[in-house]
């Protein structure tokens, strides 16, 4: 049966669902091929062999279209198949350029002013989850693409200052651009339909090639596998249309598949330009980069030196290798002018016409279907605008899904027929980096944070992504989460790995939240996959008692969390010398850890009462974690501070004293996530927990005081709370202030309070800060992302989430003044609601027709207009993009909130079933 979209609601019964049905595991034909291309491999990790660990000097952009790829390969709306062995990709050329378009550029972290940056325009448009149908927008600019004048720009700003962008250039004014829709539309698993259109909006003719690549990933260069796959040209009478280009693509995995590409056509669907192809190999141009002969006459950028620079001598005249260009000279393409290029991939036997009607039949087909598909997955009762940007949310979702190809200890040892790696690769005292990862092995495709600024996977993203995902594609989220749990991925000793920078860094603990609501989403039927993921977050939640509780306080640490550079100094590595630092978000996350652990297991116990020993294992560690954050931990330490109202880290000093750090951020809202109701069939249905949770209350009374009963109409219901009522409205107080945290757009990240800087002596040292609502000020982490103001989306949906299950119980009849202040009293619930829209409200159109969360650089006008973009995070006072501008990981999560707004019902209970 279909799987539900939400939950309460039928099961939906299109084409798309039908589709998914059949398809739950990543290796089911119908998602065999899909939009799996990095948009950037260059300056990632996995292709870091250097002695320093400089990822971005080791393999920089101006490599990138001559040297071969060793884990992945990079394009523009690249699809390839689940291992990525063939890859077909965009290549354009608009005569002015000095080098093929082939992948999107950007500055590296040390290039740009704000951290690595990307500096082109794209628009993921549609996606359906197994990628049967998919478009993708790029904005390609009639001039010479000014990567001299973007790098030399701003290697001249500081922290302070704007980056700049590619409109800041003026190449895109007059829209003086090609828009380059890409789209896919499966007529089968192994049979897909490509269509490249090209749109001139400028108002001067301008050339343009187009020029489509087909190519086969490096496996063979290594020493690790000799076998080499082919590419060739099949001419009359191998097939017997003479009007179609057809390349023979045979690999030994994949088997044989053969690519289609027909004449172009322009205005009135006239036939204009047949390609021309070129072949080379997949190979590095050792000459050109070094001076010395290299593995192939015929290297990757001979598809380049022939388009771009009139030079034919690298091809190979044969018609044969592991990489070919399919060469389409538009000439001047008239303003207004559309250019269409057709492609079909097939494996199997060849289609007797592969561009007849059937053709366009399969596009007209597989989008009616994914309208159907939203139709059913995005409630009725939203609005068009909002249907937008939630179906442009879910399109940048999929569209993220990239193939992560990486094994630790061959990356550390290095490949055979390639240099030995320096000896500093295995020191982490030097530049050694992931040296204790060397378990680490995927080849898999994951939902990334963002096409080009994150092409990894980072493990508390994927956790939102997750949540978003679980509504269209509940199979593939739950996998996801079970992925990064998996031997071959977390550690032996139970934490799973953050990011490839550094998979020891330590991210918040959300997946079992995650795998809670996307279990709810999914309809509560996968038992199945809640024992796979608590049985594995129990190795993790025993890492995190062990190594980040290590005297046994209950009070935790963990570093940055994630939240770089929300405090004075760097929590991670600038503690100072003999102190430590207990804080208030990692022991408020282990709360939060704690309720979810305890509701999986409780769901659990209902099937099997063996769980229940494991639910009254959390629930104890969960008041123990209580006590802690109400009265200190072991050594007295007091996180809570009265007087403001608010938690704080503390320092504790070598000799037991302690001093904490007063300084207003999210550190100290994040208690309010520790909060959950105990669902009303506990007592009936688990006897053994709950006669535990008696002897508790007569014998231990003084440690059940985190378990308030509630009475309502005609039941009792028990909220489990971090902190008491009391500490819980004075934090919601806060938060609620449009002088500290509330802003027109969310909950800020940190205090606006500090406008003028803060200031305060830690352990001796005069340390300060200032509230910074957009852009870093601050080289903490590489300056690339700032938690000194902005808002931040994931924070913001716990927040919400937070709210509501409190309202639901002990806050069930609280009204609270929102803003605070303001003489305005409404409900939690009704606060929720208001936090909830004014997040939303970052995609809406204003009365100027512009929404608060584009970017600054946002053009003007229609061809702008229709395009959300889903920035990392927004600035705290305007709402502005910041950040990655393609976040649609956990930015995504707005098409989650618009879908549970619509499908919210006030007498709703979620715990009852």
């Amino acid at each position: 049966m279909p799987t539900p979209a939400g939950p309460g609601r039928r099961p939906p019964s299109t084409a798309e669902h039908a589709r998914l049905a059949e398809s739950p595991d990543d290796m089911d034909p119908w998602r065999l091929w899909g939009p799996y291309v990095s948009a950037r491999q260059w300056g990632t990790v996995r292709e870091d062999y250097s002695p320093d660990g400089d990822a971005w000097g080791y393999f920089p952009f101006d490599h990138a279209h001559r040297r071969a790829y060793r884990w992945g390969e990079d394009g523009l709306a690249g699809l390839t198949d689940r291992f990525g062995f063939l890859n077909l990709a965009v290549g354009l050329w608009n005569g002015r350029d000095d080098r093929l378009k082939e992948r999107l550029f950007g500055l590296t972290n040390p290039q740009g002013n704000h951290g690595e940056d990307v500096k082109e325009y794209w628009w993921p448009l549609d996606a359906t989850p197994t990628h049967s149908f998919a478009s993708w927008l790029y904005r390609y600019p009639h001039a010479a693409f000014p990567y001299d004048e973007l790098v030399a720009r701003n290697a001249e700003r500081g922290l302070e200052d704007r980056e700049f962008e590619l409109a800041d250039t003026g190449v895109l004014a007059g829209d003086r651009f090609f828009d380059v829709v890409v789209s896919h539309a499966k007529s089968s698993p192994e049979d897909i339909c490509v269509s490249i259109t090209a749109t001139n909006h400028g108002p001067e003719p301008a050339p343009l090639h187009i020029v489509p690549q087909l190519w086969f990933r490096n496996t063979w260069a290594w020493g690790r596998d000799d076998r080499m796959p082919s590419l060739r040209l099949v001419e009359p009478p191998e097939h017997d249309d003479g009007d179609l280009v057809a390349i023979e693509a045979r690999h030994g995995w994949l088997g044989t598949y053969r690519l289609f590409a027909a004449d172009s056509l322009g205005r009135g669907g006239e036939q204009r330009f047949v390609p021309s192809p070129l072949f080379c190999d997949n190979e590095t141009n050792d000459r050109a980069l070094w001076g010395t002969e290299g593995r192939s006459a015929y290297p990757k950028d001979a598809v380049d030196r022939a388009v771009v620079h009139g030079d034919r001598s690298l091809l190979n005249a044969a018609g044969r290798g592991t990489k070919v260009g399919l060469h389409y000279d538009c000439g001047e393409v008239e303003p207004g002018e559309s250019i269409t290029v057709r492609l079909r991939l097939k494996g199997g036997p060849a289609p007797d016409r592969p561009f007849g009607a059937a053709f366009d039949a399969v596009f007209r087909q597989r989008r009616r279907e994914a309208d159907e598909f939203y139709a059913e997955v995005i409630p009725a009762a939203v609005s068009p605008e909002r249907r937008h940007v939630a179906r442009r949310a879910y399109a940048g979702l999929l569209w993220g899904k990239q193939l992560y190809r990486y094994n630790v200890e061959q990356w550390l040892e290095g490949d055979p027929a390639q240099p030995q790696p320096p000896g500093s690769r295995l020191a982490p005292e030097h530049a050694g980096r992931n040296t204790s990862w060397q378990h680490l092995a995927l080849a898999d495709v994951i939902s990334m944070p963002d096409e080009w600024e994150y092409p990894w996977f980072a493990a508390w993203d994927l956790a939102f992504h997750c949540v978003a995902l679980a509504r269209i594609d509940p199979d593939f989220a739950k996998e996801q989460l079970v992925l990064i749990c998996r031997e071959w991925s977390q550690h032996p000793d139970g934490q799973l790995p953050a990011y490839e920078w550094a998979f020891s860094d330590v991210n918040p603990p959300v997946h079992a939240w995650a795998a809670w609501r996307v279990f709810e989403i999914d309809g509560k039927r996968d038992l199945g996959f809640l024992k796979r993921i608590v049985t594995k977050l129990l190795l993790n939640f025993g890492w995190w008692v062990n190594r980040k509780d290590e005297d046994g306080s209950n009070l935790f640490e963990g570093g940055f969390l994630g939240l770089d550079n929300i405090g004075l100094f760097d929590r991670s590595n600038a503690v100072p010398g003999g102190w430590k630092l207990e804080q208030a978000d990692a022991t408020a996350w282990m709360g939060f850890f704690c309720l979810a652990m305890l509701r999986m297991s409780l769901q659990l116990a209902r099937q099997d009462a063996a769980w229940d020993d494991i639910a009254t294992t959390f629930l104890e560690r969960f008041l123990a974690i209580s006590i802690a954050m109400e009265t200190g931990g072991t050594n007295g330490v007091s996180l809570w501070h009265e007087e403001d109202g608010f938690y704080y880290d503390a320092l504790i000093a070598p000799d037991g004293g302690s001093e904490q750090i007063r300084v207003r951020s999210l550190v100290g809202l994040l208690p309010l996530l520790g909060v959950a109701l105990a669902p009303r069939w506990v007592p009936r249905e688990l006897p053994d927990f709950t006669e535990r949770l008696a002897w508790l209350r007569r014998h231990r009374p003084e440690q059940t005081e985190a378990l308030i009963p509630t009475r309502g109409p005609d039941h009792i219901a028990v909220t489990v709370m971090l902190t008491s009522p009391d500490r819980y409205l004075r934090l919601v107080t806060r938060m609620l202030d449009e002088t500290e945290f509330l802003a027109g757009h969310g909950v800020r990240s940190m205090s606006a309070a500090y406008r003028d800087g803060y200031s305060a002596n830690v352990a001796g040292v005069e340390m300060s800060l200032r509230y910074v609502p957009g852009e870093s000020d601050s080289g903490l982490f590489g300056g690339n992302s700032n938690w000194r103001g902005p808002v931040w989306f994931p924070i913001n949906v716990l927040l919400i989430d937070a709210l509501r299950v409190y309202a639901g119980g002990v806050g069930v009849e609280d009204r609270i003044e929102m803003p605070t202040g303001s003489g305005r009293f409404v409900t939690l619930h009704e606060v929720a609601d208001e936090l909830e829209d004014r997040l939303i409200s970052l995609f809406e159109p204003g009365a100027d027709g512009a929404r608060p969360g584009d970017p600054h650089d946002q053009g003007n006008g229609r061809l702008w207009a229709e395009h959300p973009f889903f920035c990392e995070y927004f600035d705290g006072d305007t709402g502005e993009g910041l950040g990655a501008t393609h976040q649609t990981g956990w930015t995504a999560l707005v098409a989650h909130l618009i879908c549970e707004h619509a499908d919210r019902s006030p007498t709703a209970d979620s715990d009852e079933d």
